[in-house]
């Protein structure tokens, strides 16, 4: 197991806590099926389709399965679908969703009395704009609104049209809307191109221009394994705005990080989005859901696995169950605290 977690960060540690805590089975303790308030209940998860993103949705379905509900495989839906399903009854609950950037998927879908979200899965999730830091330093670029003069934004010209090229974001994520609030709220939509399509391949295309000491402009985020490509300081910089400027559903949310500036975009939570009728039934997995958490930097590192080639259902899975055992002792409070919830 060891060998299998040679990267910087918490899943380092992961493979010592395995071979220390042993198997899950004979240390949980949590087998008897009569202390099991799930019991004879199926549970109907869906997410997104996103592999990087799976990780904390097996980390969900895990605890589940410790409380004795019968977990399905996840269903696959876009992220409005997936809010609309959830809402409608036709899938139980949805992970990861992001607050605000998931509110009018939400709102869509019927508000609170339907479904809405529990618990914080994970917190400090940050988004902008970021571009490679040689450019940055040769021609003094901080913010975005700068690539309104023609002759910067030409630096980031990839298909030869004078204008910036953005790799964006897809459709149906959330972000796409704002970075399309962005184009007109700081008057860059004649001087910049949101490049959309299937982001992990145009942010692969991206890669390549880096390494081969071209410009480059992209839209990204923590938690992802780009992260440890593209590193921010060395390879790429965030790039701030000159202002907040947000879809109406999102007004009034922080945009600024600490020691690196106003972003434009909201800092997020990730949570489990639920059905009200579900977690209503379902007292031991409304509790899961309210506690458990997964630190930001376990969910980047873990995202790093996926972009080094364990990115199969079975591997993330592997990653959800290493994770469990390295935090044994939190996660058995946590199952307890449902227990107890569901008297």
């Amino acid at each position: 197991m060891s060998d299998r977690f040679k990267i910087e960060g918490r899943f380092r540690r992961f493979a010592a806590a395995v071979t220390v805590l042993g198997t899950l089975a004979t240390s949980s303790g949590y087998v008897a099926a009569e202390d099991l308030p799930g019991k004879g209940v199926t549970v109907r998860p869906l997410y997104n389709g996103i592999a990087e993103e799976l990780f904390e949705a097996y980390v969900v379905k895990l605890g589940l399965e410790d409380l004795g509900y019968t977990v399905n495989e996840f269903s696959q839906a876009q992220i409005p679908l997936a809010h609309l399903a959830v809402a409608s009854g036709d899938g139980d609950y949805y992970t990861p969703h992001w607050y605000p950037l998931h509110i009018a998927f939400a709102e869509k879908a019927g508000g609170d009395a339907k479904a809405h979200r529990v618990g914080t899965l994970a917190k400090d999730s940050i988004q902008g704009y970021s571009i490679d830091k040689a450019t940055a330093d040769k021609y003094g670029i901080k913010t975005i609104d700068q690539l309104k003069d023609p002759k910067i934004a030409k630096l980031f010209d990839v298909d030869g049209d004078g204008k910036a090229d953005l790799y964006g974001c897809d459709p149906g994520w959330g972000c796409e809307r704002i970075i399309e609030h962005h184009l007109d709220a700081y008057g860059l939509r004649d001087a910049v191109t949101h490049k959309q399509g299937e982001y992990f391949a145009l942010i692969a295309d991206a890669i390549q221009r880096i390494q081969s000491g071209k410009p480059i402009l992209y839209y990204g985020w923590t938690p992802t394994w780009i992260n440890a490509i593209l590193r921010r300081g060395q390879n790429v910089v965030w790039l701030s705005v000159p202002f907040t400027a947000l879809p109406d559903e999102q007004a009034g949310a922080n945009t600024t990080v600490p020691r690196i500036g106003n972003l434009g975009f909201p800092v997020n939570t990730h949570h489990v989005f639920a059905n009200t009728a579900f977690l209503e039934k379902n007292p031991a997995a409304n509790k899961w859901f309210e506690l458990v958490q997964i630190p930001i930097q376990d969910i980047d590192d873990e995202n790093l696995l996926v972009h080094e080639g364990e990115k199969s259902n079975d591997a993330i899975l592997g990653h959800a169950e290493a994770w469990k055992k390295a935090h044994l002792d939190q996660w058995n409070d946590w199952i307890a605290q449902a227990k107890q919830a569901a008297k």
